[in-house]
């Protein structure tokens, strides 16, 4: 009898352990499951489903209720929701980002994985409290929101990359983003995601009817909406002349670059050389009647890291590009201010009449164009001192070239919603995504990045014209189709015919509006679940 008694009892000892270490596997596996969603592969689809596992493995299928198996596995502690929601940030980062040390080495591919998933963690924290509210599935993808909202601020301005929106370029979801930006696109993603969860769940437990009906709501809810909304999104319909509409022709450039990798700036004339060069062809196309003359071109971010403003020889050969051509060209540069600070800058450079317009980068990438604290830094990586010294620009984002109002987001600038948002709202009827991606070599990045310009696209109900220094160059049209692109490092010549808008989306008129709510919400929700376990921890007298 002691032997069985024993037994038993190391039965149930191993059993948590072996349950924790499934867990942890399927919380991991979440994480892989979320980064397949994302480009270059077409698998959006997957992405509420990775939503849902982690939400499974947060809530324990239900840990506590009346019925089932479940009752034996208390509900989670905060703590252990945070271990489970830091693994899912490292299932979906390390595999999303090893584009940052492509050149540099793991260490900051790592650390940047391992800060970004402690907001994950708190994802956990806050699913695990949330879990018991009613209408839970609703609470837990405010929840999402809130954490991504903290993620894409602090610390130095925040991290964007690799929110739920940027993975749905090709999704059935995308037309909301026209309603509530990027934000809204997110918790619809989030929300189906809590919904599945629920209904698996409900299944699981042999629930009411009314159980399965409402998980089943959470989980169609966001696409439905989407469905219905879809012929309404941007660029659906034809372009109205007499709303104010009109039609240019656009040029993209992609001069390419001469090798990869960080040094490819010490070759800064080539680069200058090369997109000169491809403009110049074109010129030749137009005057051969083989490409429409263009009414304005668009050169890459450093496509002149050579200052035109204190090198002749870079002024007058862009001065001559901009002549053969016939048109205003956006030309991406480097400027050295009076105090050996830099700013990333794009001005309009017109042949007749030189510089006009420029719009200097305003924010700025930490760790790369500047670098916060950087001689703890140095101690860390040999490469710290190659971080630029670049500053911050002001103003609203639009310069206009040819008459046309151009609100311009130069490379990492695309992934912040302020920025595109304060361009449109100043009337910008064009957007460009000047962009140097030749630093991070054959990876993912460049597609991540495409995606995010293509939910720009339809959030602000606006033609995105990006132009690379390496690939990938492409037009996207309002509806967040790529109606041109190009290969990776090869030089390319992208023309369109697009439309011009001056009318906006409810995105661009709303702003910041959905995502405030949506955080309010989680934070009410919050509030009130605290005071609930509170309570129910509180002695009975």
């Amino acid at each position: 009898m002691s032997v069985e008694v024993t037994a038993s009892t190391q039965t149930r000892s191993r059993t948590p352990r072996s349950s924790t270490l499934r867990d942890c596997v399927l919380a991991f596996g979440s994480g892989a499951l979320l980064f397949a969603s994302f480009p270059p592969r077409p698998l959006w689809f997957l992405a509420p489903f990775a939503v849902a596992l982690l939400v499974l493995v947060l809530t324990r299928f239900g840990a506590g209720d009346r019925a089932g198996t479940a009752q034996d596995r208390p509900p989670l502690r905060p703590r252990g929701g945070f271990g489970y929601g830091f693994l899912a940030g490292l299932g979906f980062l390390l595999p999303l980002l090893p584009w940052v040390g492509e050149y540099v080495g793991p260490a900051p591919w790592l650390a940047l994985a391992a800060a970004e998933a402690v907001f994950f963690g708190l994802f956990g924290v806050l699913a695990v409290i949330l879990a018991r509210l009613p209408l839970a599935p609703l609470w837990i993808a405010c929840a999402w929101t809130l954490t991504e909202w903290l993620r894409s601020s602090v610390p130095f301005g925040g991290f964007p990359w690799g929110r739920l929106a940027f993975g749905q370029s090709d999704g059935w979801l995308l037309s909301l983003a026209a309603i509530g930006g990027a934000p809204l696109l997110g918790f619809a993603v989030a929300l189906t995601g809590t919904g599945i969860a629920a209904l698996a769940v409900a299944i699981a437990r042999r629930r009411t009817t009314g159980d399965l009906l409402a998980a089943g709501a959470f989980a169609l809810a966001m696409p439905v909406l989407a469905a219905a909304l879809w012929p309404a999104v941007p660029g659906m319909e034809s372009v109205d002349g007499a709303a104010g509409d009109r039609k240019i022709v656009v040029a993209a450039i992609q001069g390419s670059v001469p090798r990869l990798g960080l040094e490819f700036n010490a070759q800064r004339r080539a680069v200058l050389d090369n997109h000169v060069r491809e403009t110049l062809a074109l010129a030749e196309d137009v005057r051969a009647g083989t490409q429409p003359q263009p009414d304005l071109v668009i050169w890459p971010e450093n496509a002149s890291d050579i200052d035109p403003f204190r090198n002749a020889d870079a002024a007058a050969a862009i001065e001559a590009a901009s002549r053969a051509v016939d048109a205003p060209i956006l030309v991406g540069a480097v400027l050295v201010n009076g105090d050996r600070t830099t700013t990333n800058s794009v001005i309009v450079w017109d042949g007749d009449n030189g510089p006009q317009d420029r719009h200097d980068k305003k924010i700025i990438q930490p760790f790369g164009e500047y670098l916060p604290y950087r001689d703890f830094f140095r101690h860390f990586s040999s490469y710290a001192d190659q971080a630029g010294n670049f500053v911050p620009g002001n103003g609203n984002g639009v310069v206009t070239a040819a008459g046309i109002p151009v609100g311009v987001a130069t490379c990492y600038e695309v992934a912040f919603d302020r920025a595109l948002s304060q361009s449109v709202r100043a009337d910008a009827q064009l957007i460009a995504v000047p962009t140097n991606n030749a630093t991070f070599g054959d990876t993912e990045m460049t597609y991540q990045q495409l995606a995010m310009s293509r939910v720009r696209a339809v959030e602000h109900g606006r033609v995105v014209v990006v132009a690379a220094t390496s690939g990938v160059s492409a037009i996207v049209a309002p509806d967040g189709s790529v109606q041109e692109s190009s290969s990776l490092f090869v030089p390319a010549t992208l023309v369109a015919e697009v439309p011009l808008r001056a009318s906006t989306t409810l995105a661009t008129r709303l702003g910041p509006i959905p995502e405030i709510v949506l955080c309010v919400g989680a934070t009410l929700a919050l509030a009130v679940a605290l005071v609930r376990r509170r309570r129910s921890a509180a002695p009975i007298n």
